[in-house]
């Protein structure tokens, strides 16, 4: 059965982070609204492209454009079945925004489903979400997994964590490994 899903993104989020997990759900025939604050439908963010080089973090270029589907500010939580959190570095902005926590909120409240990756784990530190819950990130977040109470995962780049409802991965080398268990947790069966 097809799942109605929300999926944070903001400027500059990782391009990888924002288009393939956008494509992928709606692949399997998910419908997935894209939304941003202060954004609507048909308005776009700017993605950046995250790459691992050898320095002591990843290097940034600039990534592709992305539509948005949705608008922020029309979105009734209760009409969605899980949420989907894009990392870059629009996490960092997100979770300055009321109307973003309280839609993390919701979605932890109702037990749904939930994955995020990458700095995505910063909306859900911010959102107060993590107590008690395993959970893994990009590594430079993991000081802010611990001190929201979550229990930080140090796992290999492409792997994933998942802890009930909550799926999360490390960055977008992940994808494969997060996507298959953020469908377990949809109960989404893809066949051969």
């Amino acid at each position: 059965m097809a799942k109605k899903l929300l999926q944070l993104v903001g400027d500059f989020g990782e391009d990888y982070e924002v288009m393939v997990p956008f494509q992928a759900l709606r692949m399997v025939g998910h419908d997935v609204d894209a939304v941003c604050p202060g954004k609507k439908a048909g308005d776009g963010v700017r993605t950046a492209i995250h790459d691992f080089e050898g320095d002591q973090t990843y290097t940034e270029k600039p990534g592709h454009n992305f539509t948005l589907n949705a608008t922020f500010a029309d979105i009734r939580t209760e009409d969605y079945d899980g949420l989907v959190v894009s990392g870059g570095r629009a996490p960092e902005y997100l979770r300055l925004e009321p109307g973003v926590l309280e839609v993390t909120r919701h979605f932890f409240d109702q037990d749904k489903p939930v994955a995020a990756l990458c700095h995505g784990l910063q909306i859900l530190a911010a959102a107060g979400v993590l107590e008690g819950r395993k959970a893994t990130a990009y590594p430079a977040v993991g000081p802010e997994v611990t001190l929201a109470g979550g229990d930080y995962q140090d796992i290999p780049v492409d792997e994933a964590v998942t802890d009930g409802n909550l799926v999360t991965s490390p960055a977008w080398p992940g994808h494969p490994d997060w996507l298959r268990q953020f469908l377990r947790v949809l109960g989404t069966r893809v066949e051969p």
